[in-house]
């Protein structure tokens, strides 16, 4: 295989101990859940499609769900769930092309299909439009890119921070910053945008009700913002590797004639 196909990615496809299918399986079913259970969040069983949506809980549910799914399926595809978080990280040249164009269809499919369960389970005097996302009231397409860049930007931007791989002590807390970032930008922007932060998830639930208004937001929006988001860490922020870190300098504990006497017990107490 020549440089072009290491560099594309095409060498990933070949061989059984690549785990390149257990990644694509993984983020199919990781937004799977996440349009199951997100989505789900934002219908209201009790008082039926016309009850105003609970922001609070949407945000939750959201952020849950993330934090949920990545813990769960990071080991083995990196938990991206969102085609933002693919092709910013590609952008940096931490995921290689062909596995990030499996990597969305893979979500995309997944997305689709937790929004068609959803919609199987739910009964059709509640299901109303099942979550799709859409702007707010007076809210233009441009402003809702505005909207949809920065959850894009913020939301890869601590994925970067977290997933640095020389900050090794932040992994084990890195589920739980994504989830919550996924939790403030859903407290800031249902009411502007339905608050997507991936295309995924805001296409399973297009495709499903069949609504695309103003769906290009929902790409260009996050997606643009993610790449920012990448490329400003990963050439600005990027944490030294450990090597290139000075060690600290310490004062000797016994600096002089008269302490070491004293820790001896031969000397008087100097204090």
């Amino acid at each position: 295989m020549g440089e072009l196909g290491r560099k594309l990615g095409l060498d990933e496809l070949s061989g059984a101990s690549s785990g390149i299918i257990k990644a694509i399986l993984a983020e199919f079913i990781g937004n799977l859940l996440l349009n199951l259970f997100g989505c789900g969040a934002c219908v209201n069983i009790a008082q039926g499609s016309t009850a105003a949506p609970d922001i609070v809980l949407i945000a939750l549910a959201f952020g849950l769900s993330v934090f949920a799914i990545v813990s769960a399926i990071g080991h083995v595809s990196g938990g991206h769930v969102n085609p933002a978080v693919t092709v910013g990280l590609a952008s940096a040249g931490r995921v290689k092309p062909v596995r990030a164009v499996l990597y969305i269809i893979a979500q995309c499919a997944g997305a689709a299909a937790g929004s068609g369960l959803l919609k199987a389970f739910t009964p059709d005097r509640a299901a109303g439009s099942l979550g799709v996302t859409g702007l707010g009231t007076d809210v233009t397409p441009l402003q809702g890119f505005g909207i949809e860049f920065f959850l894009g930007f913020v939301l890869i931007f601590v994925v970067c921070g977290v997933c640095d791989p020389n900050k090794p002590d932040s992994k084990a807390t890195a589920p739980l910053a994504i989830g919550l970032t996924v939790t403030l930008g859903h407290l800031l922007a249902v009411d502007y945008t339905g608050s997507a932060m991936n295309p995924a998830r805001s296409f399973g639930s297009a495709i499903v009700a069949n609504v695309w208004n103003d769906h290009w937001v929902y790409w260009a929006g996050p997606v643009a913002g993610g790449v920012a988001a990448a490329l400003l860490y990963v050439h600005g922020f990027s944490a030294p590797p450990a090597d290139n870190i000075t060690p600290p300098r310490y004062r000797p504990v016994a600096g002089d004639d008269k302490e070491l006497k004293r820790l001896d017990g031969k000397g008087e107490d100097m204090a």
